[in-house]
């Protein structure tokens, strides 16, 4: 008697990593130059979030308008080396106090705060990207799911604290940079982030990060997790009944939605050189909300191509109709909830690739029919 093993990836599952992998490291940079390259580096970052989403909302029916949140804990993390790396004596020396970043001294800071210290070690501010966001997760997570608060309440609280968050940022300008963020990042231990090959080779970075979020999160929906987290979106009660501690398994998948999205924030700061409150608060949460549905919550791999498809089409309607372009987008959202609720991912899994097996398969069996007739 043999036993059948579930194979971790699926023929469809593994071409779908295999046509994800040709878009981003083949036929993008071969079909863009380094500008939109560098562009679409940075939506690769916002996919991080949406992958953790479709794990938190698609899987585990957790719906969380703050994932801006972790998005900027983990960019800030990361934007307090490169800035304390740029905020050298040598950098700072027309400065009131050189040695410390310059939104400091025009705040009358006169010394390096204690808790921005540790940050001149690489090795503390990698750590700090993922442990920061899943700390603050970690917090939220036992204070909301221990007390069963879920649904439409966890959205709103979470949302609650994007904006508690914004205002905590913008109000301590002296140690955050204010309302203008940290600016002004120059270089990682010494290596050039703002030219034009640097901005490339994050992009590949990006891509290559973005394949083990990917791998991470495969795994967990294929594992008995993965689909505990599914009984636990369809009949939660049920789960409860049959003896699983459901508040860990949502803190758990909570935490790790917030890991990933500290490290797309973080390389958005490397991407893009800067990080700013505006990435923390409502708008840019609910904005990772829409990535995930338009690709489609309950597919990893439609996450992201629903951040790549969204915020490709912000940038082209921004440029094109400027005070249009946010009309564009909750038009595209509703559009696709209304027609498409299981997202793009939905359409190809529903629709498409059903009608192509089954052309396949009819042409397959056409010439054995014709044989059986001669």
């Amino acid at each position: 008697m043999t036993l059948s093993k579930n194979p971790l990836f699926t023929r469809h599952e593994a071409a779908a990593f295999a046509v994800l992998a040709f878009v981003i490291f083949l036929l993008l940079p071969a079909a863009l130059d380094n500008f939109r390259l560098n562009l679409f580096g940075k939506y690769l970052t916002y996919a991080f979030v949406a992958v953790g989403l479709a794990l938190c909302w698609g899987a585990g029916g957790i719906l969380s308008l703050g994932q801006g949140v972790f998005f900027g804990l983990g960019g800030y993390c990361m934007a307090m080396f490169l800035k304390l790396e740029a905020s050298t004596p040598e950098n700072t020396s027309i400065q009131s106090t050189p040695g410390i970043p310059d939104f400091m001294d025009w705040n009358q800071l006169t010394e390096l705060p204690l808790w921005w210290t540790p940050f001149y070690s690489l090795t503390f501010a990698l750590i700090a990207v993922v442990i920061v966001p899943v700390i603050f997760a970690f917090i939220i997570g036992v204070a909301m799911f221990r007390r069963r608060v879920g649904g439409v309440y966890f959205a709103i609280i979470t949302q609650a604290f994007a904006a508690i968050l914004t205002i905590l940022i913008i109000g301590q300008q002296g140690f955050t940079g204010g309302v203008n963020g940290i600016t002004d990042l120059r270089t990682l231990k010494g290596w050039d982030i703002r030219t034009d090959e640097a901005k490339e080779v994050l992009y590949y970075v990006n891509g290559a990060l973005l394949f083990v979020v990917l791998f991470i999160a495969h795994f967990v929906r294929k594992s008995k997790l993965g689909r505990i987290l599914i009984a636990m979106r369809d009949q939660e009660d049920r789960v409860r009944f049959s003896g699983y501690d459901v508040a860990s398994f949502k803190i758990f998948i909570f935490c790790l939605g917030a890991a990933f999205a500290g490290i797309g924030g973080a390389m958005f700061t490397l991407q893009v050189g800067f990080m700013s409150p505006t990435l923390v608060g409502i708008v840019p949460s609910i904005e990772m909300v829409i990535f995930c549905a338009v690709g489609g919550r309950l597919s990893i791999i439609g996450a992201v191509y629903g951040a790549l498809l969204v915020n490709w089409a912000k940038t082209s309607f921004s440029e094109s109709f400027p005070e249009l372009w946010l009309f564009g987008l909750g038009g595209l959202f509703i559009a696709v909830v209304m027609l498409f609720p299981n997202g793009l991912a939905g359409v190809w899994t529903e629709k498409v690739l059903p009608q192509l097996t089954g052309l396949w398969k009819s042409r397959k069996s056409q010439p054995q029919k014709e044989e059986a007739l001669q």
